[in-house]
């Protein structure tokens, strides 16, 4: 009965811990870049006529007001782009992107960030990473809206 008691009491401060220190349940994943800066990362935006068809075929399929409100989120970021790339290296190599672009990001909201990070790893050269970069885009989102703010 006391052992019983034990692991009970065990059991439920570890999964208040888990609950308060998620960080504890899981291994350090975002130790090691997904993809190492430099050339590995200057690679990614090689286009094969496969994947060129890919991309369009699935802009294609996307939904029209989706498509206008990830445009907008865009533009709301940068017009030019640039902001966005630098952001997608953070997520894929650990490197900040700048205050300035995290101010972009940031006025563009959170939802605009995450839909359009969700959009650009649906590509056929960042889809292999979709299924890690969930973690890491939001962690880029709350780096970024701390360092503004502060």
């Amino acid at each position: 009965m006391k052992t019983k008691t034990i692991f009970m009491a065990f059991f439920i401060m570890t999964t208040l811990v888990s609950y308060a220190y998620p960080s504890f349940g899981r291994e350090d994943v975002d130790v090691e870049p997904l993809v190492n800066p430099g050339r590995e990362f200057d690679t990614l935006d090689v286009i094969s006529p496969a994947s060129q068809d890919y991309n369009i075929y699935m802009l294609e399929i996307l939904p029209p007001k989706y498509k206008m409100y990830v445009e907008t989120c865009m533009e709301k970021m940068e017009p030019t782009g640039k902001c966005g790339l630098y952001v997608i290296k953070e997520i894929l190599t650990n490197e900040p992107v700048s205050r300035e672009c995290c101010l972009k990001v940031v006025r563009a909201g959170k939802q605009c960030f995450i839909e359009t990070n969700k959009l650009m790893f649906q590509f056929y050269q960042l889809k292999r990473f979709a299924s890690q970069v969930s973690f890491k885009i939001n962690e880029v989102w709350n780096r970024c809206s701390e360092e503004v703010i502060i």
